[in-house]
C-alpha cells in the first residue's frame, strides 16, 4: 500500500476506502518475458469497489505524458457478496476520454473474494480482479515514529538524527487487498523503448465524475503533499506535474534532506519521479525504478531519497506468498482486512 494515506488527515480519498489506489505494479510475465503484467491494487480493505467510480491504466507510448492506451474497470453494485466487472481497452485520442471507452473486452466477469481466483481470457489478454494478499512490506511504526503528521503534514516532516526509527516488524503480513491485474503481449504497449504508466479513480458524484486518486511512482503522493495540496494532486494529470509541482517538491527536499535546488532538481530527474507516471522499459529486467516488482522496497527507496541517504534502511525482507503464475499475488488471508 505504498501510494496509501492519499485522502485528508492520513484517510483515503472523499473518506471511502474503495477509492484509494494502493499499488501499481508493472513488470514481465515470469513464463513468458514477451508478456506484460500491469497490476493496479486498491481498497485496503480489500472489500468491493465502488460500482460508480471507474478504475484506469493509462499509458504513454510516445513521451508526451498524454494516454494512449487506456484500460479501464468498471464494477458493478456488489449484492449477496457478490460483483462482477466490465474491462474496457481504448486507444489513441478515446483512450483520454474520462469515460470508460473503447473496446469492452471483458464482460460481467466474476470478482473473486475466496482463495480460488476466477480467471479470464480475452484473446492475448487474461485477467483478474478480487482479493489477493498484498505484497507490500514495511515497517508502519517505524515510518510513524519517523515523522511529524500533526496539522495535517502528513508525511512531510521527519525527525532526522537520533536511534534508528525502526521495530523490525512488517506491518503488512496479514494483509489483502482489491487487485486487479491484466496480461498482455507487450507488443501491445507500443513500446519505444519504453512506456509511461499511471492509475486513476474517477467516482460519478451529481452526474460529473471526479478524480479523486492516481498512482504513478510508489509513494510518492504519500510523501510529497499535504492535506493543502492533496486533492487538487489527485485530480491533476501528469502532463502538466513539472510545472504544478516542482517548486513544492524542490522545497520539501530542501527540509528533509537538504537538498539544494540544483541537487533536488537533479535527484527528481535521476529517478524520473516528475511527472509522476511509472517508467517501464520491457526490453529491460522490471525493477523499480523501471517498472516496478513486489520484491522491491520501495519505502527504503524512497526515505533515502527524501533524506539524501540519512534515514537508514529497515531491514525488512519481501513477502513470501507471492506466487510465480498468474494472478502471481499470493492467496488472500482469511478472516482478516487489511
Amino acid at each position: 500500500m505504498s501510494n496509501h494515506f492519499t485522502g485528508l488527515s492520513l484517510g483515503p480519498p472523499l473518506g471511502d476506502q474503495r477509492l484509494d489506489l494502493c499499488d501499481l505494479y508493472a513488470f514481465q510475465a515470469p513464463a513468458d518475458p514477451s508478456r506484460t503484467v500491469l497490476i493496479l491494487n486498491a481498497n485496503p480493505n480489500a472489500d468491493a469497489l465502488h460500482p460508480d467510480a471507474i478504475y484506469r491504466l493509462n499509458i504513454d507510448n510516445d513521451g508526451d505524458c498524454l494516454t494512449d492506451i487506456a484500460i479501464s474497470y468498471v464494477f458493478s453494485a456488489p449484492q449477496n457478496g457478490r460483483q462482477t466487472v466490465n474491462v474496457f481497452v481504448a486507444k489513441g485520442a478515446e483512450a483520454r476520454s474520462v469515460e470508460a471507452a473503447g473496446k469492452r473486452i471483458i464482460t460481467d466477469a466474476a470478482v473473486s473474494f475466496s482463495a480460488e481466483p476466477n480467471i479470464f481470457t480475452c484473446g492475448a489478454y487474461t485477467f483478474f480482479a478480487g482479493r489477493r494478499s498484498d505484497a507490500f512490506f514495511f515497517d508502519f511504526d517505524g515510518v510513524k515514529n519517523l515523522f511529524d503528521t500533526r496539522g495535517g503534514r502528513n508525511f512531510t516532516a521527519p525527525h532526522l538524527g537520533g536511534k534508528s526509527p525502526w521495530t523490525g516488524v512488517d506491518s503488512n503480513t496479514q494483509a489483502n487487498v482489491f487487485s486487479t491485474v491484466i496480461e498482455l503481449p507487450t507488443s501491445e504497449l507500443g513500446a519505444e523503448p519504453e512506456v509511461r504508466i499511471w492509475g486513476r479513480c474517477s467516482v460519478r458524484r451529481a452526474g460529473k465524475l471526479l478524480h479523486v486518486d492516481r498512482a504513478g511512482h510508489p509513494s510518492v503522493s504519500s510523501f510529497f503533499n499535504t492535506d493543502e495540496t492533496k486533492e487538487e494532486y489527485n485530480a491533476s494529470e501528469p502532463v502538466n506535474d513539472r510545472k504544478r509541482w516542482l517548486d513544492q517538491f524542490v522545497h520539501l527536499m530542501g527540509h528533509t534532506g537538504n537538498y539544494t535546488r540544483e541537487e533536488a532538481i537533479a535527484a527528481i530527474d535521476k529517478d524520473r519521479i516528475l511527472p509522476d507516471m511509472l517508467c517501464y522499459n520491457p526490453s529491460l529486467p522490471a525493477k523499480y525504478p523501471n517498472g516496478r516488482i513486489f520484491t522491491d522496497d520501495v519505502i527504503d527507496h524512497r526515505l533515502a531519497f527524501l533524506s539524501k541517504g540519512e534515514i537508514p534502511p529497515s531491514g525488512l525482507k519481501p513477502h513470501t506468498d507471492i506466487l510465480a503464475e498468474f494472478p502471481y499475488l499470493g492467496t488472500p488471508h482469511p478472516n482478516r482486512s487489511s
